[in-house]
Parts: structure tokens; C-alpha cells; sequence
């Protein structure tokens, strides 16, 4: 990676652990659902992200991929609407190649596929990136997915963050397989596994499974081993079940700061660079979040909206008789 791609990319990891912490005051003070924090795996996903091209690539996440999707062009005030409970929050603009979240384990990994098999059937160059966790790799949506898109050669990449837990559930109560990226040989899959807390090995190895994908080589699985250093999300307690021994191995590998040494040694961040990019994330924060919260609230007959491109006539009934009935609210 040039060092000014590096120095962009620190930034993208550092804006994510800035909001991660408004995020977890706000959900404490009331004004944020459940929230799941990127803290730790920073370096995983933007090193994956920094290797895709907005303009014509696609990130399908899972609900951990915050910099990716604001790297693709999603409106950091459209996230916050989102864990505000506003259903502007689920909206995508026009032009910005992202699937909304997805809460529920790996179903977004077929929908991936079949985005991928769709932009090979039009003959576009497009790659399409899944991100989900070690979890969601025990769905059969999971199998599945890799299945079709080993027969199909989808351009897809299957970008799986291997943070330890799945929630509670540790690595190795979920498999006996040596690693999770050696299955992809049984669906035909090249599999790979990588320092997911090592910004420069993650992005090496997605610019290789992205050539490849571009080339009609097929799919790529992606294991990044990584650390959730903190909770699964802000209704979690991990101290009821995170040892320090589990910690240990982890000590001193927080991608933030790795790069931070990096650019360092290459004197490249410095004091001022470090107020510069510190204070420039905290206002896209503030900014982002005050944007959301002046957001006049949806009326209550919203919730019919997004469910059919064309409504028949039952559904256009009940919202009028549901806005009739909550015409104040």
C-alpha cells in the first residue's frame, strides 16, 4: 500500500473506533438501539475495503462493517439513523453499492451470491465483498452459499472475521476444522487465511482474491483472524465469560496502533497529523450524529413503506386506514 493510502486508511480506522464510543454513550443514555462496536477489527475490514473499488464493487456486510460502508459512500448520518430505529436509517442513496445490515446470521451470504451471479451475467467487472463472522459460518446459509458460488464461479468474496466469539460461543466449541478457511476446498473455493489484525497482509490478500474474482476465477473465501476487543454488543457482558487467558495471545496486536508505529517509524504521523486526523473525526461524528437527530421523525403508516415496489390494492387499503387511525403520531 502507497503511504498515503495507509494514512487514508487510519483515518477510516480511526473514525470507526470515534464513533464506536459516541455510539456506546449514546445507546447508555437511551438514544441508540443495541449497538455492535468494530473495536479491534478495524484493520480487517478496512484492509479489505482500501482493496475494492466504490464504483463498480459491492460490500454486502453483516452488522460489524461500519468503515467499509462509509468507504463505499454511505452517509455516516444514514448509519446513525439506523440504531436511531428511523427508517431513513435502512435507506441506501442512489449510486451507493452496499446492502442494508443484517442481523440475522448469514442471510445475507445467498443474497451475495446472487448479487455476484447477476453482475457476471451482465457482463460487468463488478466484486461483490460478504462480510460476516465466525458465527455465521456454522448456518447452513453459510454452505450453501459457498456451494453455489464454487459451481457458478461467482465473482463474490467471502470475508469471514474470525473475532473468537460468536457471542459467547468460543471458536473452538463451533468447529473441530483446523481452520475455517480450509473448507472452501470441499466447495471448490480458493480459501484463505490471514492476520486479520495486520492492515497490510488483509489488503494484500483481498487485492489478490479481488483479481481473481475480476479474471472469472471464481470465488475467494477469507479468513481473517481477528480479536473482539470488547463486548458483542452494547447488551452484552463478556466478563462473564472472557478469560484472561484468552486475552493474553492478543496483548499489544491493536491494528490502530500497529499502523500508528508504522507510519511513525516512516515520519509520517506526527503530533499535528495525529491532532489533525483526531479532531477531523470527532466533528464528522458530532456532525453526522447532530444531522440525525435534527431528522423530523417518519409518520407511524412508514412501516408499510419498502415492503413492495408496487403495493396491491389490501396493503394501500390498510396504510390509509392506518394513517386515519394514527393521523396525530
Amino acid at each position: 500500500m502507497p503511504e498515503d493510502a495507509i494514512l487514508a486508511a487510519l483515518e477510516w480506522m480511526i473514525l470507526a473506533r470515534t464513533f464506536d464510543d459516541k455510539a456506546k454513550s449514546l445507546q447508555r443514555q437511551g438514544r441508540f438501539g443495541t449497538f455492535s462496536s468494530v473495536r479491534g477489527q478495524e484493520a480487517s475490514i478496512v484492509g479489505a475495503a482500501c482493496a475494492l473499488d466504490p464504483m463498480r464493487d459491492w460490500v454486502v456486510p453483516q452488522y460489524r462493517e461500519l468503515p467499509a460502508l462509509l468507504m463505499q459512500g454511505l452517509p455516516l448520518e444514514s448509519f446513525s439513523l439506523y440504531f436511531m430505529g428511523h427508517p431513513a436509517g435502512g435507506v441506501i442513496p442512489p449510486g451507493v453499492n452496499v446492502l442494508p445490515i443484517q442481523i440475522s446470521l448469514a442471510a445475507q451470504l445467498p443474497q451475495a451470491v446472487g448479487l455476484a451471479w447477476g453482475l457476471r451475467h451482465q457482463g460487468a467487472d463488478g466484486v461483490v465483498a460478504a462480510f460476516f463472522g465466525d458465527g455465521a459460518s456454522s448456518e447452513g446459509d453459510f454452505h450453501e452459499s459457498l456451494n453455489l458460488a464454487g459451481v457458478r464461479k461467482a465473482p463474490v468474496i467471502f470475508f469471514l472475521q474470525n473475532n473468537g466469539w460468536a457471542i459467547s460461543t468460543p471458536r473452538r466449541a463451533q468447529s473441530a476444522a483446523r481452520t475455517l478457511a480450509e473448507r472452501a476446498p470441499g466447495y471448490g473455493v480458493e480459501g484463505i487465511i490471514v492476520d486479520g489484525n495486520d492492515l497490510f497482509a488483509v489488503n494484500a490478500a483481498m487485492q489478490e482474491a479481488v483479481h481473481r474474482a475480476r479474471a472469472g476465477e471464481g470465488p475467494t473465501l477469507i479468513e481473517s483472524v481477528t480479536w473482539r476487543a470488547g463486548a458483542h454488543n452494547t447488551a452484552d457482558d463478556p466478563t462473564r465469560y472472557v478469560t484472561d487467558d484468552d486475552e493474553a495471545p492478543w496483548a499489544g496486536t491493536d491494528p490502530i496502533h500497529r499502523v500508528k508505529k508504522y507510519l511513525e517509524a516512516k515520519g509520517i504521523w506526527t503530533k499535528d497529523e495525529a491532532q489533525r486526523i483526531e479532531a477531523a473525526c470527532t466533528s464528522e461524528v458530532d456532525r453526522a450524529i447532530a444531522v440525525a437527530r435534527q431528522t423530523p421523525a417518519a409518520s407511524s403508516d412508514a412501516l408499510f413503506d419498502h415492503v413492495y415496489s408496487s403495493p396491491p390494492a389490501r396493503v394501500v387499503d390498510q396504510r390509509a386506514r392506518w394513517a386515519a387511525m394514527y393521523k396525530d403520531n
